[in-house]
């Protein structure tokens, strides 16, 4: 990655250096054998917040080190470096949960529920998908009524990544009419009566994160969990979606560059009619298209979150950035594994892991069409 000296800089290879020590030795050794058992250990989080890891990019203030758009991108790609995305999605769930309160938190709520999880005591999760409502985030269900002191929450959230064991959800709801002004942010603790989750989902991919539907029933919140003003919550998710949608091009330029470095390794030592696959020029030909494309989205990607990192709006680039981040990842990936041949299909493989965690991206955090959408609207 020397090409991209221009991004990082001495407390950049020191933040890589920090999270590279901390896989090293608490998760590579482990990962596949997680990854059959369908979670982490709990206490990996506790791990990492002690490491310093869970509080990198994030207030001095609430525990965390500060440091600027690149230091949370360092430590994301050297976490993807695992090579689990379910690991680095379980164990990264803060990294969509806490924003929102960051950006529409007041000084009470952001002590009460940053700290504990940047320490890694507690896990945060984001809960904004329904079953009835994924990408149509303006057509949430969930209803909280206000009685008092307290709102009354019905309803339920799917497809949420750390839901099995997290804390606490920061948690679009409906308190007033139809569409996204009706929509505000609550922070839902998980031992509120009411309060209830599904069995792990089993999904095709990341495995080693827990991912479940959680259910309201008459769930009694403390208004004081309300971010901000009601009605705020829509604009509190579009400000997070750009995060997320950072953060997801990332992880799919990560997935792309260890594809074609597992690919690469494995064209110089398998050979086939005496000689290494490197040797013939469909194979060598191949990996110089999935070498161009790597380079590209993650130039891509970085010019995007320097330009976020100034504060800039960047709605149209990010969701270019995201969808062609993911385009390659797709392609990479699949090049990857019919490099590898019957190898690549095998689970001892790490092409064949991700091959498999890489089909979330292009869903999660907005789907390719709704980026799309997204783009179109903003050009024409």
């Amino acid at each position: 990655m020397e090409g991209f000296q221009e991004y990082f800089g001495e407390t950049h290879h020191m933040v890589r250096e920090t999270v590279r020590r901390f896989v090293e030795r608490e998760i590579r050794p482990f990962v596949d054998e997680w990854e059959e058992q369908g979670e982490f250990p709990r206490n990996l989080y506790a791990k990492a917040g002690v490491a310093g890891i869970l509080g990198i990019g994030y207030p001095e203030a609430y525990g965390g080190s500060d440091g600027d758009i690149f230091v949370k991108i360092a430590a994301a790609e050297e976490l993807m470096r695992c090579g689990s995305g379910g690991v680095a999605a379980g164990l990264g769930s803060l990294d969509i949960g806490i924003p929102p309160i960051i950006a529409l938190g007041d000084d009470d709520q952001k002590s009460r529920f940053i700290p504990p999880v940047l320490r890694g005591e507690k896990i945060s999760a984001l809960g904004i998908t329904e079953p009835d409502a994924g990408s149509d985030v303006a057509n949430i269900r969930t209803r909280a009524v206000r009685k008092n002191d307290h709102y009354v929450v019905n309803g339920s959230k799917m497809f949420i990544t750390s839901g099995v064991r997290a804390n606490q959800l920061t948690c679009a709801v409906r308190t007033g009419g139809e569409g996204y002004g009706g929509i505000s942010l609550l922070v839902i603790e998980s031992d509120t009566p009411g309060y209830s989750v599904s069995k792990t989902l089993k999904k095709m991919g990341w495995w080693a994160s827990d991912t479940a539907q959680i259910f309201f029933e008459d769930c009694r919140v403390p208004a004081t969990n309300l971010l901000g003003n009601e009605g705020q919550g829509f604009y509190g998710i579009m400000e997070n979606f750009q995060n997320e949608r950072l953060q997801l091009s990332v992880m799919a330029n990560m997935t792309a560059r260890m594809a074609l470095e597992e690919s690469l390794k494995y064209a110089r030592e398998r050979k086939a009619f005496n000689r290494p696959l490197s040797g013939f020029q469909v194979t060598r030909h191949k990996l110089a298209d999935m070498a161009t494309l790597v380079e590209a989205s993650q130039e891509f990607t970085y010019r995007v979150a320097a330009r976020i990192g100034t504060g800039k709006t960047q709605i149209k680039e990010i969701s270019m950035a995201k969808n062609f981040a993911c385009m390659v990842s797709d392609r990479v990936t699949y090049d990857a594994v019919q490099i590898h041949g019957g190898f690549g299909y095998m689970r001892e493989y790490l092409v064949e892991r991700l091959y498999r965690d890489n089909r979330i991206l292009s869903i999660g955090g907005g789907t390719q069409e709704i980026m799309k959408e997204i783009i179109s609207k903003i050009i024409l």
